[in-house]
């Protein structure tokens, strides 16, 4: 009996340390339909990061293993897999991208103490939960709405502006914080609207559009629904200017929306492939024949900021890693980051954009 119970002890703590060998994360997006060239960035930066940390020894002596899972953008899906993410044992989810997503999502991670860093969640209701637990490295939708908000009121104060959105939490979130800030401008928006996302044409919307002589097309809403419309606008012939935010910043824009994509105003986080600290995983990238644009090195920098704090931290305890989160600076490709007590950056930078020749550049 003595041999078999130390034999079962020498076991359990093999066992014991073969799980604690690796460290888990978990990525979670929409890594299939129609929001899956976004699902694929953030899976690509948090892979890069993962595989940089590996080869420079780790996370506290421990390698570290990434699980991908899709959410679909979708509230219940993003449920079920953060539940699947806690019973597989991540300590820290990049994600989710859809704020739809992020927040149903979080109150698993809060209950289950697992770290959560979202690369491209901006409706503000994710970090105003008091969810301690809960970080981003985007900006804020009631920052980018009022970037937006003056942006019209300066060049089209005496126009027709049109605000569309569908109706999500993130397309109508920030829609409506920027429509906020145009009226706050006193200027009075001509139609505000909801429109069915997922659809295959938006001719009918455009032609209303046209009759009732828009000048300018706020849309609050993802890529893919932009870009079907800036089309049909082209086809139609309507000269209108379509303005949108963040989501638009993926190729798949152009390669949808075809010619009809130049001169497509966005506005997104200052691109990090422009920062010095990016240059040599931006060149990684490319040399695997993938650009790192939108949210690739958000990822990267969510997966890098929390290898950066359990450093700091010493620990993978929870609390710890959440105080070294709040409690120091972080040197990433997307610039030196810190956060503020609610998890948001202290430093928002929301930049104005313009399709051509299929891409993105700033506007100058």
């Amino acid at each position: 009996m003595h041999r078999i119970a130390v034999a079962v002890f020498a076991l359990a703590a093999v066992v014991g340390y073969s799980a604690h060998a690796e460290v888990l994360i978990g990525v979670s997006a929409a890594m299939t339909g129609r929001l899956a060239w976004i699902g694929e960035q953030g899976q690509r930066g948090a892979e890069m990061a993962v595989a940089d940390i590996n080869a420079a020894g780790g996370v506290l002596g421990q390698q570290v293993r990434l699980i991908a899972v899709d959410d679909f953008c979708d509230p219940e899906q993003a449920v079920a897999v953060a539940k699947k993410l806690v019973a597989d044992g991540v300590v820290l989810v990049v994600g989710h991208y859809c704020s739809g997503a992020s927040i149903p999502a979080s109150k698993v991670y809060e209950a289950a103490g697992v770290l959560q860093i979202s690369p491209g969640s901006t409706n503000p209701l994710l970090t105003e939960q008091g969810r301690a637990n809960v970080f981003r490295v985007i900006g804020r939708d009631d920052a980018q709405g009022v970037v937006a908000g003056n942006y019209l009121a300066d060049h089209w104060g005496n126009k027709k502006i049109a605000i569309l959105h569908d109706g999500t939490t993130y397309g109508r979130g920030l829609a409506d914080e920027t429509k906020k800030q145009l009226n706050k401008r006193g200027v009075s928006d001509t139609i505000y609207e909801a429109y069915s996302p997922a659809k295959n044409d938006y001719s009918i919307e455009i032609a209303a559009l046209k009759a009732a002589k828009v000048d300018v097309v706020y849309v609050g809403g993802y890529h893919a629904e932009v870009a079907l419309m800036v089309r049909a606008a082209h086809d139609q012939g309507y000269p209108g200017q379509f303005i949108s935010g963040d989501a638009l910043a993926t190729e798949e824009f152009a390669l949808i929306a075809g010619p009809a994509a130049e001169g497509t105003l966005f506005t997104f986080s200052a691109d990090p492939r422009r920062t010095p600290q990016a240059g040599p995983v931006v060149e990684r990238f490319r040399a695997e024949n993938f650009e790192p644009a939108g949210y690739t090195l958000l990822s990267y920098g969510a997966v890098q900021t929390w290898a950066q704090a359990l450093k700091e931290a010493g620990s993978l305890e929870l609390r710890e890693v959440i105080a070294s989160l709040r409690g120091h600076s972080f040197d990433t490709v997307l610039g030196r980051i810190d956060f503020d007590d609610k998890g948001d950056l202290t430093v928002q930078s929301w930049v104005w954009y313009i399709w051509k020749d299929g891409e993105y550049v700033p506007l100058q």
